[in-house]
């Protein structure tokens, strides 16, 4: 188990919120502290997000909370449907993410009540300091490096996605190791959506930066999408391959251009990361390999059709694979052209995508 940035920054962010509710002299400086703990985000552009909202709930939230008290007072009944009409209120904001900080706010705010406005203000300063604290430290302290994640998790996913296609069609791997690979992949691809939709999140304020991020993302998406077709090849086989009786040929042939998909990708990423050496190109498959497979499947009986059709989405996955490779090759060289003409290096021009 390894402890990572975001919950070290939450011990922290908790840290500085008890200190400084202690350093004003806030009366519930705990409360500070559970608002900072709803206000960690895994990204900054996430987080202030969530400050907006919080801020714009929990100052909506605590003026219901005291109009409530002024109306009906702060009985145990009162207070429950307060609480009700404020997740309703939240649901129709479309601020749902913030139902529980603002319910907080209402109960804590509505229960000082009886103590008097100024405990309730106090309360309510407390919870601002918390979501202010929580920002603080996830801007300061570590910033999230998405691109990093992002690209560390492109590569385990290809390396994994490789190991599945080049044993999809030998069947080399027992079945439960295959079940546990193949949902072992399905979850990194999840997890590297997540990562992808959170640096594209990010914001920038230079134009000629913005324009350099918005490339780089493009690229980003190609190398996600390959990875999303490639899956869809290993979904093919598992399917239908295996429902039907092939041809030495074409199993040969299936197995040979599988097998150059997976170099030619791997390649792909080398190149992007400098690992081959200049002008050097990915070993590209031949175009008419894929069609030799439609070829082959043609050729079958008309008796056959149900096999023919099976092997043809099989086909069709293969063929969709290598398109994607192939755009994806055309934008990485259409980026080093621009990083070449543009006289920046790969890194800086993606360190000012951050």
């Amino acid at each position: 188990m390894t402890i990572g940035a975001r919950v070290l920054k939450t011990g922290l962010a908790v840290a500085v919120a008890l200190w400084i509710g202690q350093l004003v002299g806030l009366g519930s400086p705990l409360i500070a502290a559970i608002a900072a703990i709803f206000t960690i985000q895994p990204s900054i552009y996430r987080s202030w997000m969530q400050v907006l909202e919080q801020v714009q709930s929990n100052v909506l939230g605590a003026i219901i909370a005291i109009t409530a008290v002024w109306l009906i007072g702060n009985t145990p009944i009162s207070v429950g449907l307060v609480c009700i009409g404020v997740i309703l209120l939240c649901i129709r904001l479309k601020t749902e993410e913030t139902i529980a900080l603002t319910l907080v706010t209402v109960v804590v705010i509505m229960e000082a009540q009886g103590q008097g406005w100024l405990v309730a203000w106090d309360r309510l300063a407390a919870i601002l300091t918390g979501m202010v604290s929580a920002f603080a430290v996830n801007v300061v302290i570590a910033p999230p490096r998405h691109r990093n994640r992002f690209l560390k998790q492109v590569e385990e996913v290809q390396i994994l996605l490789s190991r599945l296609l080049r044993t999809a069609v030998s069947n080399e791997l027992k079945e439960n190791v295959y079940r546990d690979e193949l949902n072992h992949l399905r979850s990194k691809l999840r997890k590297l959506d997540g990562f992808y939709n959170l640096f594209a999140e990010e914001r920038v304020w230079r134009k000629n930066s913005k324009l350099q991020r918005a490339r780089l993302l493009i690229v980003y998406k190609g190398m996600l999408i390959s990875l999303e077709r490639g899956m869809s090849l290993v979904e093919a086989v598992e399917d239908h391959y295996w429902a039907v009786s092939t041809s030495k040929a074409w199993n040969r042939l299936i197995d040979r251009q599988i097998e150059t998909l997976c170099g030619y990708h791997e390649q792909l990423l080398w190149k992007w990361e400098g690992k081959i050496k200049p002008g050097a190109l990915a070993a590209a498959p031949p175009p008419e390999a894929s069609m030799l497979l439609s070829e082959l499947i043609e050729k079958r009986t008309d008796e056959d059709m149900i096999m023919r059709s099976r092997l043809l989405v099989i086909t069709s996955a293969v063929y969709t694979y290598e398109e994607r490779l192939r755009r994806l090759d055309k934008l990485m060289e259409q980026w080093f052209h621009r990083e070449e003409k543009g006289g920046e290096t790969l890194e800086e021009a993606e360190d000012k995508g951050e």
